[in-house]
């Protein structure tokens, strides 16, 4: 059986992060492997709370992995401080770890940002340079792009500059375009428009590490980039049209934020 790593945050309420990861894992028939960088207390709403891992408690966890289940894919989703991605791009290099997709997650889909700010230039850095492929939303982009995206156009001269930037592959992701769904693959010097279908589903909770999670998955089956992406895009359109209910809650998105239900059955 392949197997895939997650590293990135826990979301208590399950809909995102390590939670939503391994579950996307799970779907999409790989073994799910889990390096956790911090603890949050979140829900749909929002985040009301940080507690970040320690470095050296973070090197045990990578090393731990490598040394008895060395994955054949890696996905690295929230990472909030500098000190942390160098030791998670310190354990990459040392491990020769292949198929890396990099969710740049710096502002939560509720707006709470996750990324201090001094991390950033670590991430640009250290950790986008290994990566395989990058996939940032439209204001994500914009700050590793160093420019506003208003249109398709934008995005994809936004996609270039970070692939020129950063040698890896980027999956510019048109959720936050008003107009459409679409998504902008660059890679090789090649764009591909990927289109996608607007579902009117406002559970939008961990939709973007649920996608490069289904991403990660797939590349360590052995899929070319394109095909994973393609199959990611796929899955996620499956399991926000299944319209599933969790039962009430107090908040605006208090439906269905998990992703991951057994009726996704684009997964194999």
């Amino acid at each position: 059986m392949k197997t895939a790593l997650t590293i990135a945050g826990s979301d208590c309420s399950g809909g995102a992060g390590i939670q939503a990861d391994l579950k996307t894992m799970t779907m999409n028939g790989v073994y799910g492997m889990s390096v956790i960088t911090a603890l949050t207390a979140q829900n749909t709403t929002g985040v009301s709370g940080i507690l970040e891992t320690d470095p050296d408690f973070l090197a045990l966890q990578l090393d731990a992995v490598w040394q008895d289940i060395p994955p054949d894919a890696v996905k690295t989703g929230m990472v909030s401080s500098a000190d942390a991605i160098r030791v998670i791009a310190g354990k990459l290099k040392e491990y020769h770890a292949v198929n890396i997709v990099v969710d740049p997650v710096m502002v939560s889909t509720s707006g709470s940002r996750l990324m201090h700010k001094q991390a950033l230039a670590a991430l640009t850095g250290e950790l986008l340079p290994l990566a395989m492929l990058a996939t940032p939303n439209i204001p994500e982009a914009e700050i590793l792009a160093e420019m506003t995206i208003r249109d398709k156009n934008d995005m994809q001269a936004a996609a270039e500059k970070i692939c020129s930037a950063y040698r890896c592959a980027v999956l510019l992701k048109g959720g936050h375009s008003i107009q459409d769904a679409d998504d902008f693959l660059y890679a090789d010097g090649i764009g591909r428009w990927l289109n996608g279908k607007r579902i009117a589903n406002p559970n939008t909770h961990g939709t973007g590490c649920t996608l490069s999670s289904a991403i990660a998955a797939n590349l360590a089956k052995g899929f070319s980039l394109e095909t994973a992406v393609r199959r990611a895009k796929d899955y996620l359109s499956g399991a926000l049209s299944a319209m599933l209910d969790l039962g009430q809650g107090s908040g605006p998105m208090n439906h269905a934020f998990n992703l991951n239900s057994i009726f996704a059955d684009t997964a194999e």
